[in-house]
């Protein structure tokens, strides 16, 4: 079967969180397909929130692992879409 796994990452803290996040995203960038970065504007500087959204391939079981590293991060909140294509 083929499926599109789409992890949406909050970042909440974004200045304390994003070197760990991206700690993890490296480790496991092997099974990211697609990232896109979103994050609110607060006049002309950045907010301290985001989200990230990744297209998941490979070994899943190896990316749930990522996705449980990513949720003990505080401040940090993973959701999955999942789209099964029969």
């Amino acid at each position: 079967m083929n499926r599109h796994i789409i992890y949406g990452i909050h970042i909440q803290n974004r200045g304390e969180n994003a070197l760990r996040v991206q700690q993890v995203l490296t480790e496991y960038g092997g099974f990211i397909k697609t990232r896109l970065g979103l994050h609110e504007m607060d006049g002309d500087k950045g907010s301290t929130g985001g989200v990230l959204l990744l297209e998941m391939h490979g070994d899943e079981n190896r990316y749930r692992v990522m996705r449980d590293k990513l949720s003990g991060i505080d401040g940090i909140e993973v959701k999955v879409m999942e789209f099964d294509h029969g």
